[in-house]
């Protein structure tokens, strides 16, 4: 996915302080105000020596961006945190959406930028932190950006307009993969991929998502909140286990509810680091 408009300085600069949690926005606005406000403040150095003229005319420039600065700058800071309050709300209301709809089509009725605030609130709900690129440009067409301990993860996400992604999607990541030092990616699609781009991805540690595993990532994520105190989860039925281990990678099991296929309505132990590890346990 890729954005057609280039933006302008002023809005590049919004959309970087956007990138943080809205307070850190607000407590960027009022050190610019500050720092900005005693340049501004400073009284100017007059000097009649030869040679110093420069300087005076230098002081003046300062301290007339400073004036208009203190105002503009921190201006600028609380419309970014304005922006990423309702960016956080946008994501949090998508997700919600999901995770309640019984419609099979949930995911094609987004835009392409809802598509990819989904995806990036999916991995944020899996530890990951997840920051939004846009995608095109110079990162090859990278749509989030996600590190975890310590290591660096590439997505690239195709919605309703590439139902089949090709191998040459999966391709094309792994090379920016290769060239940005990137420990592993993922491909998301709301959609399907070809048999030859699940082969490719085999090996080269790219996770493939379909519209049908997003959505139970989703509507798993539920399950794995921890219970609020007013309402305990139920003794008899523990939602993840201290006694069964992941067959592939050895990680804790979670107990989840089969959305579809034959065994649709059963539970079973899946792995808690789906969607890197697909391990799965049968409940007699």
């Amino acid at each position: 996915m890729t954005r057609n408009r280039k933006q302008s300085p002023l809005e590049g600069f919004i959309d970087l302080v956007a990138l943080f949690p809205w307070w850190v926005g607000l407590i960027l606005a009022v050190i610019a105000y500050f720092w900005l406000h005693n340049i501004a403040d400073a009284p100017l150095v007059v000097s009649s020596q030869p040679g110093q003229v420069g300087t005076a005319i230098t002081q003046t420039v300062y301290k007339g961006l400073a004036t208009a600065g203190q105002y503009v700058v921190p201006l600028i800071c609380m419309l970014g945190a304005l922006f990423s309050a309702l960016g956080r709300w946008k994501r949090k209301q998508l997700f919600s959406d999901v995770e309640q709809s019984d419609s099979a089509g949930a995911l094609n009725e987004m835009t392409w930028h809802e598509f990819e605030m989904l995806v990036g609130e999916a991995f944020r709900r899996r530890g990951y932190a997840a920051a939004e690129m846009g995608g095109g440009g110079a990162d090859g067409g990278v749509d989030l950006v996600l590190r975890k301990d310590g290591e660096k993860f590439l997505v690239q996400c195709k919605q309703w307009k590439a139902y089949k992604v090709s191998v040459t999607t999966i391709r094309e990541l792994y090379g920016v993969m290769a060239a940005g030092g990137a420990a592993g990616g993922f491909v998301v699609t709301s959609g399907v991929f070809t048999q030859e781009a699940k082969s490719f991805a085999e090996g080269r540690n790219i996770g493939l998502i379909d519209g049908s595993e997003l959505t139970a990532m989703i509507k798993s994520a539920q399950q794995q909140r921890p219970p609020a105190a007013a309402r305990p989860a139920p003794q008899s039925v523990p939602a993840t286990s201290a006694d069964q281990d992941c067959p592939k990678c050895g990680g804790a099991m979670i107990k989840r509810i089969a959305k579809q296929g034959a065994n649709a309505g059963k539970a079973f132990w899946g792995c808690s680091n789906f969607p890197q590890c697909r391990g799965v346990v049968s409940i007699e």
